[in-house]
């Protein structure tokens, strides 16, 4: 007996996925370099060396490849945030946070489609959603930690704890463009959790001195 190999069917188009992930790639270059407003899948195709045909095949229209593309990278799981205290999460959560909102890319398309989506429903409901999935990964599970520890209340709200978070270092790096310190950081992560209404940190013990 022989197996036959499968084929597409005929005339069905097969989508390489390295032209694809050089179209995602282009994109968001394209983004950071022109915005939304004069963004151009000829421009967009011309970057990721493709062909447009070779872009419409994957999406319909300018809005719907944004869309799809931002919406999975502003969706991407965090690496998991477990230190084994509140201020230990903290701090490691802010410093990814830091390193994200300061890459080249981030600084310049972040603004203007949070600008675009003032204007744009469709991005806008985009945004709004993988934000709020965000939130309650990063802040119920970083909240619902800290509860079990003892270290918050139970009623702590995932929502502020986020908002107390990203906040600062939002204005910080997207709006004064201004890198935060580690002091800076290690500052924020005694007024989140002061905020939270976290007991204050165990200071450190100094070795005894010899008898």
């Amino acid at each position: 007996m022989t197996t036959e190999k499968r084929r597409a069917p005929a005339g069905a188009a097969v989508l390489r996925g390295e032209i694809t992930t050089a179209i995602r790639r282009a994109l968001m270059q394209e983004l950071a370099a022109v915005g939304y407003g004069r963004l151009s899948i000829e421009a967009v195709a011309r970057r990721a060396g493709v062909s447009k045909t070779a872009i419409y095949r994957r999406w319909s229209s300018k809005l719907e490849l944004v869309v799809e593309v931002v919406g999975a990278a502003a969706g991407s799981k965090l690496p998991s945030l477990d230190t084994g205290s509140l201020r230990g999460d903290l701090g490691l959560l802010l410093r990814v946070v830091a390193h994200a909102l300061s890459h080249p890319l981030a600084a310049q398309i972040v603004p203007d489609l949070l600008a675009e989506a003032a204007r744009n429903p469709e991005i806008d409901a985009t945004l709004q959603a993988a934000l709020r999935a965000q939130q309650q990964e990063v802040g119920g599970s970083l909240v619902a930690r800290a509860v079990a520890r003892g270290e918050l209340a139970a009623d702590t709200d995932p929502g502020a704890a986020v908002d107390l978070i990203v906040g600062p270092l939002y204005w910080r790096l997207a709006i004064t463009r201004t890198m935060p310190t580690e002091a800076y950081l290690d500052a924020l992560v005694e007024a989140v959790a002061t905020g939270l209404g976290a007991a204050g940190a165990v200071p450190r013990q100094r070795d005894a001195a010899p008898a």
